[in-house]
């Protein structure tokens, strides 16, 4: 008897499944257009194969960390403000009891030295800032700013120009210290962890 109940009981939510997932969607949605779809996909692979022409230096950089109101979170060195450390300071010990808004980025890992990728920063300068104008920036600020990081970071020379090929080949102290995603291929799902 009990197993009679279990089996109806089964055989119950089974179809009420298989008929929910068949409802109707109501008509709202609908599939976005190639055009639209390009306009979102904006990621920049390590690659560096979707970075827009431009170009930038340290020098220039600098310029615009100050013009853009940058130090007014992340302060005028880089670092010691509420913000993410941007560059790291050699001669102290950060404090891992402040305050700091997560995720905390601080001198133990800032991302100009942690990301195993130049075009991280890249991409995240880009998307990310200046905070409350995001996606404001022109190319050529963006690289020049990730020229400054890199270049106050000890990765790149001041005089180095940054542009769509060289950017992907600066070699970042942590690149190695990252295993490579395994490869994706369309349509297939994403490992949890990996983008």
């Amino acid at each position: 008897m009990v197993w009679r109940k279990i089996y109806l009981f089964a055989a119950i939510f089974g179809i009420s499944q298989i008929v929910w997932s068949q409802s109707p969607t109501y008509g709202l949605g609908r599939t976005p257009s190639a055009e639209e779809i390009h306009k979102w996909d904006i990621a920049i692979s390590p690659t560096g194969k979707e970075l827009p022409q431009g170009h930038g230096t340290a020098k220039e950089g600098a310029v615009l960390y100050t013009r853009k109101g940058c130090a007014g979170c992340h302060g005028a060195s880089g670092s010691g403000m509420h913000a993410p450390t941007l560059i790291s300071r050699k001669d102290v010990k950060p404090d891992t009891s402040a305050f700091c808004l997560a995720p905390c980025v601080n001198d133990l890992n800032t991302m100009s030295v942690h990301s195993p990728y130049a075009t991280t920063i890249w991409d995240y300068i880009n998307r990310g800032m200046p905070l409350g104008k995001e996606g404001t920036l022109a190319p050529d600020e963006v690289y020049s700013l990730t020229a400054f990081l890199l270049y106050k970071n000890g990765v790149i020379k001041e005089d180095e120009v940054l542009d769509a090929q060289s950017l992907p080949k600066v070699k970042m102290p942590n690149r190695d210290g990252y295993g490579l995603p395994p490869q994706w291929k369309h349509g297939e799902p994403r490992l949890q962890g990996y983008p």
